[in-house]
């Protein structure tokens, strides 16, 4: 158990964080997710640019490693770019 008040304090932000942490992470796999499925080549690069944005401002946050990040990236641009 901690024995300072500001363990005590960094006990709580941590868990605020890591409960944001999930939230953030889970809602970008959503949009990942449907992102994924759509078929339409100009819907998707509409929305290119917005799940682009996402990834990166999670990337930053550092809920998801910058490689994971440019990984991400690239597989949805490719998959843009495959539509017919």
């Amino acid at each position: 158990m901690a024995n300072h008040k500001s363990a005590l304090k960094r006990i709580r932000a941590n868990e605020r964080r890591r409960i944001q942490n999930r939230f953030h992470g889970k809602t970008m796999r959503n949009a990942i997710r449907k992102f994924r499925l759509l078929e339409d080549k100009s819907e998707a690069t509409e929305k290119l640019p917005v799940m682009i944005s996402m990834i990166d401002k999670m990337a930053k946050l550092s809920v998801i490693h910058k490689n994971k990040a440019a990984n991400l990236k690239s597989k949805l641009t490719r998959k843009v770019n495959t539509l017919a």
